[in-house]
């Protein structure tokens, strides 16, 4: 897993001011050089130039990149991030074909898989990835992203010149790019956050290569391609048919995703999601004579402040012991403070860019910075609540009735602390409403959906392409930003592919929600783990921590001097923060209530002062 990041015009000869271009390469790559520590490297061309940033996983020698390959006096190069997971049939099928390898890396893969196929060599690959090959034949620079995103690809345009990164730091590298927001992106950060539009890169003149598409840019233009796409089809497999493909397809996709130079270990939380996947990458490694290294989380004091609700109803340590045993793990319990979560908030918008899932990410922040100390790849159990209806808003009928993105039901909380005048510009609710409308027009439903099958399409559609992006986001740079590279199987795209048409009954049969999974995982899991109702990640309910937060902000408040001040009514974050905190009402998701709303306006603070963000509405 890698940082990638460049820059292509076909107007300017970059090679004329050489010195000048390799700094601005090399400044590109060192900001984002967390995502890979091991080495770093990069390439000028005419048109175009290409850095990287490595954390060496598979071929730790012959990897290296940017990686170039010649054909009749013309070079084409890549710099690649992600994770191969089909790399030996690929292989193959090239090899037939003529193809000579080098190395074993699945860099090289890609590379002779678009020397011989083009760009739609991209549909064959089953992994995670963001990458760009500079054809210089042809004078044309491809930008790839990953079915669902799971690893990102910022870029903008300044002039005819083209800035891609991984990360937006990395573009602002570039001379003369600096962050602004108008009220498209404030809508973004305060109407939809931490979620995003898809594409949307909230900075002014910023987009993302969307989930599925890749991107040209030559002397003919900037073309985008989509190559891949979730659509709605007929399920006609029976029960019994569809349990055998879904157990195949979980699986096949943990043991492909186990492939690593370097050893591998995975969460576990005692959850239904991380205990399949841990067990099947246990019983794999047990095979070898080795044993799986497994690490779970918890939050200090959280034995005694604990607040059971409707969305997270147990904590996990019972689970946690009862699974480690089972599966005989060397296994790590982690734990993170009050002052680790509250100071980690800044170190997480630094990590995003932008404002993101508050204290949920500063502590994911604090235990991927400690399980990096000792691995490079984790497995996780990730998406499958997306992929298999595990939300309560599949099945509770006020979500399925409600219209809008469900796990943001009520704009409320949001809209009352904005000043009058920015409500007035911003008109949010429209905003969402939009963006809502336009996500649910994307997906056909089918003519034997009933009216209530219809909205359980359209909101899992919503969840594996907004609700799922803004996990796999969080679940990227929190790992990447200490350099460690968190895998996550349930996004597999044959998988998904398959689960997203099984009916309801199927998923949830007998009315037990993700029961297709359940079923799936029962011969790996004790029957307490595999039948044990949902807990999401854990978070902190020490009431210690809520007033740390409160007088980080009151602090803010008091100064007055924040650009925050200019969106935020004052006098109404005052009663906000004199008022008890309601940890079992979110406003985003199942995790983000009153205390992430705290923090979330933090994040807001620091980003908006730390990066000197111009606001223009």
């Amino acid at each position: 897993m890698c940082g990638i990041a460049g820059f292509c015009d076909p107007k300017t000869v970059f090679t004329e001011n050489s010195l000048y271009h390799k700094t601005v390469l090399s400044n590109m790559a060192q900001i984002i050089r967390h995502r890979g520590p091991d080495d770093e490297g990069f390439s000028l061309f005419d048109h175009c130039g290409l850095a990287h940033t490595r954390l060496s996983i598979i071929d730790l020698a012959g990897g290296i990149q940017p990686m170039c390959r010649r054909i009749d006096g013309y070079s084409y190069t890549i710099v690649y991030n992600g994770e191969l997971y089909n790399t030996a049939e690929l292989k193959t099928e090239l090899a037939a074909r003529g193809a000579e390898f080098s190395t074993s890396s699945d860099t090289e893969v890609i590379l002779q898989g678009f020397l011989h196929d083009g760009p739609d060599f991209v549909k064959k690959l089953n992994g995670i990835f963001a990458f760009a090959v500079w054809d210089d034949c042809h004078g044309c620079l491809y930008l790839f992203r990953d079915s669902f995103g799971v690893k990102p690809l910022f870029y903008t345009m300044q002039g005819s010149t083209l800035i891609f990164s991984s990360e937006p730091k990395s573009i602002f590298q570039y001379p003369g790019v600096v962050p602004s927001v108008s009220r498209d992106g404030l809508n973004e950060v305060l109407g939809l956050g931490p979620a995003r539009n898809p594409g949307s890169g909230v900075f002014d003149g910023f987009r993302e290569c969307l989930p599925g598409h890749y991107l040209s840019y030559s002397p003919f233009g900037l073309h985008d391609t989509c190559y891949w796409r979730l659509s709605s089809r007929p399920h006609t497999d029976s029960y019994e048919e569809t349990l055998e493909k879904t157990a195949f397809l979980v699986t096949d996709a943990i043991k492909r995703q186990m492939t690593s130079d370097v050893p591998i270990c995975t969460f576990l939380s005692g959850g239904l999601d991380s205990s399949l996947v841990s067990a099947v990458c246990a019983q794999e490694l047990e095979k070898e004579g080795k044993t799986l290294t497994t690490f779970s989380f918890d939050f200090l004091d959280n034995d005694k402040y604990f607040q059971s609700n409707s969305f997270q109803p147990s904590q996990d340590r019972p689970y946690v012991d009862l699974m480690k045993d089972a599966i005989r793990s060397s296994h790590h319990y982690l734990t993170c403070d009050n002052y680790a979560q509250a100071d980690l908030l800044t170190d997480s918008v630094k990590a995003h860019d932008l404002p993101c899932m508050a204290d949920i990410d500063s502590s994911l922040l604090y235990f991927c910075g400690e399980v990096g100390k000792t691995h490079k790849v984790v497995l996780t159990g990730e998406c499958a609540d997306e992929v298999f209806g595990g939300y309560p808003w599949f099945h509770r009928p006020e979500f399925l009735e409600s219209k809008t993105f469900p796990w943001t039901p009520d704009l409320t909380p949001r809209l009352e602390l904005l000043r009058p005048e920015i409500k007035e510009v911003l008109r949010m609710e429209e905003y969402v409403q939009d963006s809502y409308q336009r996500a649910v027009s994307e997906i056909a439903v089918l003519p034997t959906d009933n009216e209530t099958e219809a909205s359980r399409r359209r909101i899992s559609y919503l969840n594996i392409r907004y609700f799922m992006q803004t996990l796999l986001n969080r679940m990227d740079r929190t790992s990447m930003h200490s350099g460690l590279e968190a895998r996550v199987p349930f996004a597999d795209r044959s998988l998904v592919e398959y689960v997203f048409n099984v009916p309801w009954e199927m998923k949830a049969k007998d009315g037990l929600v993700k029961n297709l999974l359940r079923q799936t995982a029962l011969p790996y899991l004790p029957k307490e783990i595999a039948l044990r109702q949902k807990s999401p990640y854990p978070k902190t309910y020490h009431p210690f921590y809520e007033q740390l937060l409160a007088d980080r902000l009151t602090a803010v408040l008091t100064e007055g001097t924040s650009p925050l001040f200019t969106l935020i009514d004052p006098q109404a974050l005052s009663r906000f923060l004199k008022n008890p905190k309601d940890y079992g009402k979110p406003w985003y998701g199942q995790l983000m209530a009153g205390p992430q709303m705290t923090a979330y306006l933090l994040q807001i603070h620091y980003w908006l002062t730390e990066y000197r963000i111009r606001i223009r509405l």
